[in-house]
């Protein structure tokens, strides 16, 4: 039996909020000079613990994309990470904002088995390949996840986390990566559906689409451990349970008291990384 691993608890990560702005701005300086010492020849010899940048990703269409990785401090072992999937009208740096940074510092000083947070620009599309020709989904699989190789971490095996259009997106690119690297999926609120004409505009271009980046009853989530967390007055709370009840194992995680908002999602970000953590590190 898997030994019960330790949490930050509430107050802890809420505590944290207030610090992202500072770990963030010296984030940016540590990048800075990480690129001067690259520049010269001379790359550091222990990753920093937050790093950031940009580049045009061509599966949307040149899109400039913002990605943001955050470290355990003292690791020098290539990390996995958990890929961070934000939700609607939001970004890499509003997912980081609870104070990843901290949060992992703190979690593997209690006991926790090393890993990294990696989170990355989206933009509204959904996770998925849209009319327009912007796919977020192929830059994540297909971009992103080469990227973070390329900054030393091991993406042989990686962890999906989202919150709304995110935790719809970890859900159906965790099973289009597979089994074999997706090591678990972390649905927070997730934006889910029963039917296209429920679904909300802009959330997909046609039934056709709906049907064809549908997560319900989707094979590939077979194998891959599931958690869902939703709150009880979360307005996808109905759909959500469909959802889980359709699902050929129960997922962990459940229902609690909340709403669809940052309050919800700071609360339960400690239990959910703790979950996740020994199931990517294994």
């Amino acid at each position: 039996m898997m030994a019960r691993m330790p949490t930050i608890s509430r107050r802890e990560m809420l505590g944290l909020g207030f610090r992202a702005g500072l770990a963030t701005a010296a984030g940016v300086a540590g990048v800075s000079a990480m690129s001067r010492a690259v520049a010269a020849g001379a790359p550091p010899a222990v990753a920093p613990t937050y790093a950031a940048g940009s580049f045009p990703s061509a599966a949307r269409g040149g899109a400039p994309t913002n990605w943001i990785i955050a470290r355990p401090p003292g690791q020098t072992a290539p990390l996995r990470p958990v890929i961070l999937l934000h939700g609607k009208d939001s970004s890499a740096q509003t997912v980081m904002s609870m104070g990843a940074e901290q949060f992992l510092a703190d979690a593997v000083r209690a006991g926790l088995p090393p890993f990294a947070l990696a989170a990355v620009d989206g933009g509204n599309g959904y996770w998925h390949r849209r009319a327009s020709g912007d796919d977020s989904g192929a830059m994540v699989l297909d971009e992103f996840l080469p990227l973070l190789a390329a900054q030393g971490l091991d993406t042989s095996r990686v962890g999906f986390l989202g919150w709304s259009m995110g935790g719809y997106g970890a859900l159906l690119l965790g099973a289009r990566l597979g089994a074999a690297r997706t090591a678990a999926i972390c649905a927070v609120s997730p934006a889910l559906w029963t039917s296209a004409g429920a679904a909300a505009p802009g959330a997909f271009d046609s039934a056709a689409d709906y049907e064809a980046n549908s997560v319900w009853g989707l094979a590939g989530l077979n194998g891959i451990p599931v958690r869902v967390d939703c709150g009880d007055d979360d307005p996808f709370a109905s759909a959500t349970r469909q959802f889980i009840g359709q699902l050929p194992t129960p997922p962990a995680g459940g229902f609690s008291p909340g709403g669809h908002n940052a309050a919800f999602w700071s609360s339960q970000l400690s239990s959910e990384l703790s979950w996740m953590a020994p199931l990517l590190t294994a």
